[in-house]
């Protein structure tokens, strides 16, 4: 165990955590809602601290991110827990009730060993993704100093449901970010995650403005936020942040607690890229589906990456330049060799 961080005490061994946008208030001996984070007699403490529950070196596309080093691998952590509870999770088994869940290793593993086995697999980042890495800050955050220092890049795949602190504090090491935004609803967000709107939009404007590259993912679920009107909702946040965003719309199957509704439909996938073309949106991606995953020029129309699923089959972007018109493409690349 470690002593948590953004964490302030109060009377009667009562402690805040404002690590998250619940900003728990947890009493001696009981946990917040991530289920990973407890009070020992007034000194909040991080459970999961060098105990990952799934380790696994990945195609940086898998994240998804398309605009950030594509082709390269990134090194992928997680611990169990989560400060959501979304019934259509798709890690589910890791990210929920983690009293349950036996560590990936019986050993520890410190952030110096992470460093070590991403660069032995040729891993040009970090991935803190599989479960939200906000709720083991920690870990994820001495990871992320020393990965600095090595040349490797930091990348958080989360909910965006962090404080402000939390992301000022991770804004030197922090290099991208793919946040889920699940709905333009406060309803969705209450009865479906647990949490709210709000604080996941102002993150996204945070990230943004402090120039951490980001890309916005939507699992669009049938009945639930699939109606043209919100994601019109969503292509119009997205485009008032900016255009070259990227934003990755995908295809909900059925998992864990909505196990009985449908499997999103291939026209509401292509009726919300159309949406998101009509408000000006520039980079927009299709998931879970066999196509819509290739780079577009916005300029020339010409096929700037080639993607297989996850695989890169031909690169035409150079020095973040169309290789034929030469606009300017938004994102982080390396030249191809």
């Amino acid at each position: 165990m470690k002593e948590a961080m953004l964490y302030e005490k109060l009377d009667n061994n009562m402690v805040h955590c404002y690590l998250c946008s619940h900003h728990c208030r947890i009493a001696s001996g009981k946990r917040g809602l991530c289920g990973v984070r407890e009070n020992f007699k007034g000194i909040l403490k991080s459970l999961v601290y060098a105990e990952p529950i799934a380790i696994a070196v990945d195609p940086i596309e898998k994240k998804p991110l398309y605009h950030f080093l594509p082709a390269s691998k990134s090194y992928s952590l997680a611990t169990k827990g989560c400060n959501f509870r979304c019934g259509f999770c798709q890690n589910w088994q890791i990210s929920q009730n983690p009293d349950s869940i036996a560590p990936f290793s019986s050993k520890k593993i410190f952030p110096q060993d992470i460093i070590e086995e991403a660069k032995k697999n040729d891993c040009a980042s970090i991935s803190y993704t599989y479960t939200e890495p906000t709720i083991f800050f920690e870990y994820a955050y001495d990871i992320a100093c020393l990965a600095k220092k090595e040349g490797l890049k930091n990348i958080f795949v989360t909910n965006g449901y962090m404080t402000k602190e939390t992301l000022e504090i991770i804004e030197p090491y922090l290099d991208a970010a793919n946040v889920d935004l699940k709905s333009f609803n406060e309803e969705f967000y209450s009865k479906n995650c647990g949490g709210h709107l709000k604080p996941v939009l102002d993150s996204i404007r945070l990230m943004h403005k402090l120039n951490i590259w980001i890309e916005i993912t939507t699992l669009v679920i049938p009945g639930q936020n699939d109606s043209e009107g919100e994601l019109k909702n969503i292509a119009e946040f997205i485009a008032g942040i900016s255009k070259e965003i990227p934003w990755h719309i995908s295809r909900f199957h059925p998992d864990y607690k909505f196990s009985n509704y449908n499997h999103t439909t291939y026209e509401i996938l292509k009726k919300a890229k159309s949406i998101a073309e009509s408000v000006g949106l520039k980079y927009i991606y299709l998931g879970n589906v066999s196509d819509g995953t290739d780079t577009i020029c916005f300029n020339c129309g010409k096929v700037l990456i080639k993607r297989d699923y996850f695989n890169v089959e031909k690169n035409n972007v150079r020095d973040n330049k169309c290789l034929f018109c030469q606009e300017s493409i938004a994102g982080v690349f390396i030249n191809p060799n």
